[in-house]
């Protein structure tokens, strides 16, 4: 079961694999700090399956 707030990111589960997706060429805005922009994020810890938990961020420099 899948808990959380998901920007940019697809997550499944099949088995024991987990597969994170990300769309590179889309952008979700400015960083808290405005120094890079965010490509994707799972909104802070999330569960994915049987207690394993998933962070990501994904952003680039600003140029």
């Amino acid at each position: 079961m899948l808990e959380g707030t998901l920007k940019n990111v697809e997550v499944e589960v099949c088995g024991d694999i987990l597969t994170i997706k990300v769309d590179l060429s889309k952008e979700i805005g400015p960083s808290a700090s405005g120094k890079s922009t965010l490509v994707a994020s799972t909104g802070g810890a999330v569960t994915v399956e049987d207690g394993a938990r998933v962070n990501l961020s994904v952003y680039r420099k600003t140029k």
